[in-house]
């Protein structure tokens, strides 16, 4: 498969970023994720060159392949919203060197902290750091909930098209309370934002306190691979996580019940 040197990763997405955008362009893009919670970059706009993103959509495959579980739930700390999908779990994710050493990258981290106007630190509960989610059948989803952490990078890595599904949709500037999620409460007072991804997408999510969901899949064989990367901000270091509700981790966690597929 495509390879790149680790080592070289630094070097190459600083001048990758150093090409593609000027300072007015980050503050632009930082306006924007304070508005809205969420930036897309896409084919006019890419964060890492295509062959970063090639070599990681390789890598998530074969992890897809070799480690996928499946999941089918409902989750109570999101009243009751659906993930009928798989995943491969983060101590997983985290055997490929490639993603690791993206995923830390200085130059990266330091690069968002300039759309996120605050430092992003690369450090989140060990279950958290990655996940990979796969979604191959009809209803397939991820269904509407926020993160434990303030930031998710996502990596859009196979995308079937949006009359299949292919978006995410998101509601900035909610809370999340575990005991009284309100979402549907949240659905009819608030407008919701919704993106269609194409394959090699990427964004950067403030997902704290974005609300978000992917699309349900309307048929089967429509392939929906997203690797998820969780950051901290300051203010999440040292967080208590409750809730009992790390449905990826264990399938049996208390917040979840598990409901059969059709089929």
């Amino acid at each position: 498969g495509p390879h790149m040197d680790v080592h070289e990763i630094d070097e190459t997405l600083e001048k990758f970023l150093a090409e593609n955008y000027t300072p007015e362009r980050v503050q632009q893009l930082a306006d924007r994720f304070q508005r809205t919670g969420f930036v897309k970059f896409d084919s006019h706009m890419r964060i890492v060159p295509e062959e970063l993103i090639t070599a990681v959509r390789a890598e998530a495959d074969r992890l897809v392949r070799e480690h996928k579980e499946r999941r089918d739930l409902v989750l109570g700390t999101t009243g009751g919203t659906p993930r009928n999908l798989s995943v491969v779990k983060s101590q997983d994710v985290e055997q490929s060197d490639l993603i690791r050493a993206v995923t830390r990258s200085e130059v990266l981290l330091t690069f968002l902290a300039g759309i996120t106007r605050e430092r992003i630190i690369p450090e989140v509960s060990d279950d958290e750091r990655y996940l990979i989610t796969h979604q191959e059948f009809a209803s397939d989803t991820h269904g509407w909930h926020w993160d434990d952490y303030s930031f998710a990078f996502n990596w859009a890595l196979r995308m079937p098209p949006i009359a299949s599904g292919g978006m995410v949709q998101a509601v900035p500037h909610t809370h999340w309370d575990k005991n009284a999620p309100r979402i549907n409460e949240t659905l009819c007072e608030r407008q919701i934002d919704t993106y269609g991804l194409v394959s090699g997408d990427l964004y950067l999510l403030r997902s704290d306190t974005t609300m978000h969901r992917t699309v349900p899949l309307t048929e089967d064989g429509a392939v929906r691979t997203m690797l998820v990367v969780s950051w901290s901000a300051e203010r999440d270091l040292g967080k208590v996580l409750t809730g009992n509700d790390r449905w990826w981790e264990n399938p049996e966690a208390g917040a979840a019940q598990p409901v059969h597929r059709a089929g």
